[in-house]
């Protein structure tokens, strides 16, 4: 592949990551995998979460794609397109811990933004946090963010619909 093919590829796939993390927030984690993701939206002192588990599954699927892709693993049946998806999910994944997990979350660095995207990746995230339980919710996504008063409209919409428990401080 050429060096351009492989940039292009390796940036598809990670805006496809975010578009996979987004489906998989709203109806994995909120859906079947909620016992996996449920400590991640309640208070706790542990340093580890069982939501941690997800970064396992985004992990495998990097290395299986790093597998497939390697002539030393695969012989001549690799497909070398692999190794760039594996490393497209690789960057996505150290995205994700850096923005989601350190930025937002606090989990590695103490740094509240003041202003631009980052501030707004952060309110984001924090109305994706403003509901109680699975249901509803506004905000899936890790690294695109829509407009914080957008969002809590959207939350407070459920909330009279009666889609979502919202706590009341951050829709009104």
């Amino acid at each position: 592949m050429s060096p351009a093919a492989i940039i292009a590829l390796v940036i598809a796939t990670i805006v496809a990551m975010e578009c996979i993390a987004w489906a998989s927030h709203k109806y994995i984690m909120h859906g079947f995998g909620w016992g996996w993701h449920r400590d991640h939206h309640e208070p706790h002192a542990k340093r580890l979460e069982k939501n941690d588990l997800f970064g396992l599954v985004g992990a495998a699927m990097s290395i299986s794609m790093f597998a497939i892709g390697s002539p030393m693993i695969r012989g001549a049946g690799a497909w070398e397109p692999g190794t760039w998806i594996g490393l497209g999910i690789l960057f996505y994944g150290i995205i994700y811990t850096l923005v989601h997990d350190g930025l937002v979350h606090q989990r590695y660095f103490q740094w509240v933004p003041r202003r631009g995207y980052a501030k707004r990746l952060v309110q984001a995230h924090k109305l994706h946090h403003a509901t109680i339980g699975k249901a509803g919710g506004v905000s899936f996504g890790f690294v695109f963010a829509r407009d914080p008063a957008k969002l809590k409209a959207e939350l407070k919409r459920q909330r009279e619909a009666g889609i979502a428990v919202v706590r009341e401080a951050l829709t009104d």
